[in-house]
């Protein structure tokens, strides 16, 4: 773990007696020690500290807690006293170019166009919030140079997105006509897209179509809700199929995560399915979020109620949602291309698990 004294900052800013920054995954940890009072506030002075922050930016990590003096959290008008321990939590500070990273891209197509990739677990897609490296993005750059410029330095080729937990194909574009052909696409739904999902449960009808909006949920930023429209909901629409379903084994173990709020979700249904999910919209989280609201969340999804699935040969804390299947027009051909990322090793394991328990199937297994 990196850790920096800035002495420049001390001869500059003779009020503190020392300052340490450390950087720790996603966040910059920062410590200040007072020695003398000041006249100013806080923002003002973490301001000059950390020039990379605004004050705005500073004032919103005051409101989020992520600010401290001498264990205890303060408002944006608190002036410091002498002696006082200051500790912020922040984003660290931002790159200034992309460094390519030797990513395993595990490649399903590519031509002159365009590339289709089968996106790994824990693999953020593009550069954002502080993660400037370890993405997807890193990945392609080392991969290649050759991708299109459409939507900026820091997002290269991207075409759409997949959550950092979800697996499956992703298509990246080459150049620009390729990206405006197939974003045109995205833009007009023409696009189909598949996913497989197991879920705890197994839902009343086989086969349905969810049309629920969905907005930001109003006590987690990280997490999106059914909403009404007036509420800030945005119209969002699933099909789902049951392709199978399966008794619970006996020699597993569901839990919940490790963030507060997972416990507070009611207990998921017993027994499970293996569903597929054809989105219509492209809301984010949708496909969570749908099955949730239907009570049954994807297993390992504890953001939405699922529960992390243990077993003596595997631990799936997941999401259990992957890209299947995608279906559009080549950007160079015209012709109607489909495309498919088979079920990764974890999410193969879990199904197999699960077929042990005796699994009935409504149609053709995946």
């Amino acid at each position: 773990m990196p850790s920096e004294f800035f002495e420049d900052e001390m001869i500059a800013l003779p009020d503190s007696e020392g300052v340490a920054a450390e950087e720790e995954g996603d966040v910059a940890h920062y410590h200040f020690r007072l020695s003398k009072t000041l006249t100013r506030r806080i923002d003002q002075y973490l301001v000059d500290r950390v020039p990379y922050l605004s004050r705005n930016n500073v004032q919103r990590l005051i409101d989020e807690g992520m600010v401290k003096v001498n264990g205890r959290q303060v408002k944006a008008s608190y002036k410091p006293k002498e002696r006082d321990e200051i500790e912020l939590v922040a984003p660290p500070k931002p790159v200034s170019e992309l460094v390519p990273e030797d990513i395993p891209l595990d490649v399903v197509y590519e031509d002159d166009h365009l590339l289709a990739l089968n996106k790994q677990a824990d693999l953020i897609v593009h550069p954002a919030r502080g993660k400037w490296t370890g993405t997807l993005v890193n990945g392609l750059v080392h991969y290649g140079r050759n991708w299109s410029t459409v939507n900026g330095n820091w997002r290269p080729g991207i075409l759409h997105r997949l959550d950092r937990n979800t697996t499956g194909v992703m298509l990246v574009a080459k150049s620009d006509e390729a990206h405006w052909r197939v974003a045109r696409q995205f833009e007009n739904r023409t696009i189909q897209k598949t996913y497989m999902a197991i879920i705890h449960g197994v839902p009343e009808m086989l086969g349905d179509v969810i049309d629920l909006p969905i907005g930001k949920d109003r006590y987690v930023r990280e997490k999106q809700a059914v909403r009404k429209v007036e509420n800030g909901g945005r119209p969002a629409v699933t099909k789902y199929e049951v392709l199978e379903t399966f008794e619970t084994p006996p020699a597993i173990r569901l839990h919940t995560g490790d963030h507060p709020a997972d416990r507070k979700n009611p207990p998921p249904a017993q027994r499970f399915a293996l569903v597929k999910l054809t989105p219509k919209t492209g809301r984010t989280h949708q496909l969570r979020v749908h099955m949730a609201a239907r009570g049954h969340p994807l297993v390992g999804d504890t953001m939405y109620g699922g529960h992390v699935f243990e077993h003596e040969s595997l631990n799936f804390a997941r999401q259990a949602l992957h890209a299947f299947e995608i279906t559009f027009v080549h950007p160079g051909t015209l012709e109607t291309i489909t495309l498919q990322a088979p079920l990764p090793p974890d999410m193969t394991a879990l199904r197999d698990i699960l077929r042990s328990s005796n699994s009935r199937s409504t149609e053709s297994k995946v």
